[in-house]
């Protein structure tokens, strides 16, 4: 059983001619942390994190553009529009001073280049299971584009499922170490009803699509090297996602020296969702890092 949610609150703002969905939670005046979620997720998500935090806060989880509650884009999506999303929301979030992120997965690597490129905007970050991805070589190229080029008169829309029953149930399927409480509330926070009837994604099924820009590890070190924020990264001990996705121990060791103020701390027994997983140990971790972050600033 869970315990009692943390109520939030649900606001939309225009980001970039796009309306973008965001939860809240806790009082306008307390100080800022912005979560942002990983790759088919979305924002409130992060309630389970939120629930454990024992401090006030307020917490703010954008959905990214084309995932949860927010628009989805007419042009497909592309990475570098994340990161000039973050720049906007924080311009409204917070103008006048730095902020603290705390990233899963895609967000986490969002916040981790945003570091780098806007250093003077972030004054820490928490990276959840974000390590970048392998590097690709260039010989892909050909073989993208045209994987891509097809994708775009043929994607397919998303399984629907005859209840958020069915949904949680294909959630606990793919991850085990939920409990039938938390998939429940996940199925209604990623699911929407649809025609005739029952539940798909809320997610644009454009974002199946593959993406055409091969991935540079070498420019996100180059982001990572300008970083000047204290940087942690929460991971599970178990390493099989980095290895599927052909990050080698090498890599991991060059981007973790690429931070000037970096740490990690391996969780055992959670997988690639520790947030779902582990919220009470993401939730204190993420709490000491930042109050920490805060006094250093102070000094």
């Amino acid at each position: 059983m869970m315990r009692r949610m943390k109520p939030s609150q649900s606001k939309t703002l225009m980001l970039r001619d796009l309306r973008i969905h965001c939860t809240h939670w806790g009082r306008d005046d307390a100080p800022l942390l912005v979560m942002l979620h990983g790759w088919g997720d979305a924002g409130a998500s992060f309630q389970f994190v939120v629930d454990a935090l024992q401090h006030d806060w307020h917490v703010v989880a954008p959905d990214w553009r084309g995932f949860g509650g927010s628009a989805w884009a007419d042009g497909g999506y592309w990475f570098p529009d994340y990161l000039a999303d973050l720049d906007a929301l924080l311009d409204v979030l917070s103008p006048g001073a730095p902020v603290h992120l705390v990233g899963h997965s895609m967000g986490g690597n969002i916040a981790c280049l945003y570091a780098g490129i806007r250093p003077r905007r972030v004054a820490s970050v928490v990276a959840i299971d974000a390590f970048g991805l392998a590097d690709r070589p260039a010989d892909e190229a050909p073989g993208r584009y045209e994987k891509w080029l097809n994708s775009l008169s043929a994607t397919p829309p998303w399984r629907q499922y005859d209840s958020v029953e069915a949904l949680a149930e294909r959630l606990r399927r793919r991850n085990p170490r939920l409990d039938v409480a938390k998939s429940i509330f996940l199925a209604g926070v990623l699911g929407k009803p649809c025609d005739p009837a029952g539940v798909s994604l809320a997610a644009d099924p454009a974002h199946q699509r593959v993406n055409p820009v091969l991935y540079r590890r070498a420019e996100a070190e180059a982001c990572w090297r300008r970083a000047r924020a204290p940087v942690m990264w929460i991971e599970p001990e178990d390493e099989s996602l980095r290895r599927e996705l052909g990050v080698d121990a090498a890599q991991i060791a060059n981007a973790k020296a690429c931070f000037s103020d970096f740490r990690e701390h391996l969780i055992a027994d959670a997988g690639h969702n520790l947030h779902h997983d582990v919220p009470e140990q993401v939730a204190r971790l993420v709490e000491d890092f930042v109050l920490a972050a805060q006094e250093t600033r102070r000094d």
